[in-house]
């Protein structure tokens, strides 16, 4: 009996390791999917040429709360343009203007400031894509979620028409869902 409980003590601890770096798996992976969802995004969005500065600016994806997002996107970015313009990835830290930006990525890490970071984007003509709940409802435009572990998103046409951003209809018909009105 002893001996019979030792070995499920012994597997039981040799099985936590492996449940935790699947779980650590699944998180990068995760990451790798929402950076590259990000750079995709842009190919099916229409910017205003007011979204440039000039017109050598790159193209700037800003991201706060998620570091190893950010580390990823600045992999999958790296040589690469949209529209025609280097991609820049910039990490933002608390109170950070958001000009010469066309697209912002708000982590989970800043779900408390959520509605204090997307009233500082809201009527600009900058993309804001989140991954926590309730966001489109507080203004993002593009919020991940995770369903039947698939990462998915939801978007939210009413604010990207605020900004000024025309969202391909090829983006929205891989949505999970698509809000028509505020």
């Amino acid at each position: 009996m002893i001996l019979r409980l030792c070995a499920l003590v012994v597997s039981l601890a040799a099985m936590a390791p492996v449940s935790a770096l699947a779980q650590a798996d699944r998180a990068a992976a995760e990451t790798q999917i929402k950076a590259a969802f990000l750079y995709k995004f842009s190919a099916f969005v229409e910017w205003p040429p007011k979204a440039f500065g000039r017109p050598d600016s790159p193209f700037t994806i800003g991201v706060i709360g998620a570091d190893e997002l950010a580390a990823e996107l600045e992999q999958i970015v790296k040589g690469r343009t949209v529209l025609e313009r280097a991609v820049v990835v910039r990490r933002m830290r608390r109170g950070e203007s958001v000009a010469g930006i066309q697209m912002l990525f708000i982590g989970q890490a800043e779900g408390a400031r959520l509605a204090e970071i997307l009233a500082i984007a809201k009527g600009q003509s900058v993309l804001t894509v989140t991954e926590s709940e309730d966001a489109l409802s507080h203004g993002s435009m593009i919020n991940f979620v995770f369903v039947d572990d698939k990462v998915r998103f939801d978007v939210a046409l009413p604010q990207a028409e605020r900004g000024a951003l025309k969202i391909s209809a090829r983006l929205l018909a891989v949505a999970r869902k698509v809000l028509t009105s505020s």
